[in-house]
């Protein structure tokens, strides 16, 4: 089994209206990954995430591209350790 880990994006481009939030957290259930998405007041999109290596490593994946009228320009990611915090994936508004 691959090892927990916790990552905190920070996605920019055109992330907003497009239904980002919806599917990261839909994405993101799918995989089994737990935390939280939210739209910030500077057109991007900010989102915690926390589950296996693997698991973590497809949904940034899943990221790079998101919705179908998603058009991502970076992805800003820092690793954090673990904390276990998260029970479910949200949408944060």
């Amino acid at each position: 089994m691959s090892q927990k880990v916790r990552c905190h994006v920070r996605i920019s481009g055109k992330v907003q209206g497009v239904g980002y939030r919806m599917e990261t957290r839909r994405t993101a259930e799918k995989l089994g990954v737990k935390g939280w998405v939210k739209n910030r007041s500077d057109g991007t999109v900010e989102a915690v995430f926390e589950g296996s290596q693997d698991a973590v490593d497809q949904l940034i994946e899943w990221c790079y591209s998101g919705p179908p009228n998603a058009n991502v320009k970076d992805i800003a990611k820092n690793w954090d350790e673990p904390i276990d915090n998260c029970q479910s994936f949200n949408s944060v508004y």
